[in-house]
């Protein structure tokens, strides 16, 4: 952990600052799309630690903070603590911790049947939020702003006996064509006031004016340029909810057209199938949105580059910012090549034994 971090332990619904707990070996993660990470260790050395740990570190209903400097890099929600004492009886806390969008995605369930009929797609995903934090005991203080939106209406409904976790509804939504994204982001503003709030961004979350410059040589220490095709496809089928409603019937479930790519066929490539599952879609049109931005994504393997910096305890570029990447290397690029990317996820790895913090940006081509 860099010396200028502090890890806040906060009640997750209050937001009342309970403890400053020493944390060793901590590493974090964040991204859009997907919830993200922190792990670490506290060291319990005395009754007294143990004490503190015991009453401060509640899994499932602490808030963690992490402090660097003074801005906040990282929140979310302690989700499984281990006291642990080795052979020769020294105890430790191993702790892991989720993103608060992990609270959403897999600890709230939709129990009330919703309809929306011609909404705004980002007032159905606020209006989820809002339903979450609504019912007793749902609110964490996830702060809503109803100020953008998309101009694209979406008809949803939302049925109470299947259960559905109420962040991977928001995500099946904004997967659809012509979706957004959205993430809980943590932060502290110029008052000093820790904030969770809901960030949604048409068509794509974006931050800062201007581009963040990484060049190799220079702050580049490792570079990682992927090529998968493993889940790429150009044809593709989407099955949505059964829509029989005779239960005495034979049950199927409503399925998207056919929907191919001619013109790869032409061009030589294979066909490659793809599929994907929607239980909660029950309207053919909303299907095949679905099914017809799966394939988008999926008809082209897409390089994700991954550049690793050192960042020893700086500050990091918000999710959003636009790197843009300056890279000459005598064996794969001797001419050099210059690419502009947007920041979609980072993993900070603590120093080690005389290593530096370094952290691995993962990339968006734009």
């Amino acid at each position: 952990m860099a010396q200028t971090d502090q890890l806040l332990v906060c009640d997750l619904r209050s937001d009342q600052l309970m403890d400053r707990i020493p944390i060793s070996g901590l590493s974090f993660d964040d991204y859009i799309g997907k919830t993200g990470s922190l792990a670490g260790t506290v060291p319990i050395p005395d009754a007294a630690m143990a004490a503190r740990a015991q009453a401060a570190l509640l899994p499932g209903r602490t808030m963690l903070w992490l402090q660097r400097g003074m801005d906040i890099v990282w929140g979310g929600i302690l989700w499984t603590a281990t006291p642990t004492r080795d052979e020769r009886g020294r105890w430790t806390l191993p702790i892991q911790a989720a993103g608060v969008e992990s609270y959403f995605r897999a600890h709230q369930q939709l129990t009330d049947t919703q309809v929306s009929t011609a909404v705004d797609q980002l007032d159905i995903a606020r209006g989820l939020i809002a339903y979450c934090q609504g019912r007793t005991g749902g609110n964490i203080g996830v702060e809503i702003d109803y100020t953008l939106t998309s101009g694209t209406l979406r008809n949803a409904t939302y049925l109470s006996y299947d259960l559905p976790w109420v962040g991977q509804l928001i995500d099946q939504l904004a997967a659809m064509q012509g979706g957004f994204e959205w993430r809980i982001n943590c932060y502290r503003d110029g008052t000093g006031a820790r904030h969770k709030a809901l960030q949604l961004g048409y068509p794509k979350i974006t931050a800062g004016s201007s581009d963040v410059v990484l060049t190799s040589p220079g702050p580049i220490t490792a570079l990682s340029l992927p090529q998968d095709a493993t889940a790429q496809a150009n044809a593709w089928t989407s099955r949505g909810a059964t829509i029989n409603a005779n239960i005495a019937g034979v049950s199927y479930p409503l399925v998207s057209g056919p929907l191919t790519t001619p013109a790869d066929y032409a061009a030589g490539w294979p066909r490659l199938d793809g599929s994907s599952d929607y239980s909660t879609v029950s309207v053919q049109s909303d299907l095949d949105q679905h099914a017809a931005a799966d394939l988008a994504r999926a008809v082209r393997p897409i390089i994700i580059p991954t550049v690793r910096v050192l960042t020893g305890g700086g500050a990091l570029p918000p999710l959003g910012s636009t790197i843009r990447l300056n890279v000459l290397d005598p064996v794969w690029s001797p001419a050099g090549w210059t690419a502009r990317y947007r920041l979609v996820g980072y993993k900070v790895t603590p120093e080690e034994r005389g290593r530096p913090e370094s952290t691995d940006l993962y990339l968006e081509a734009i």
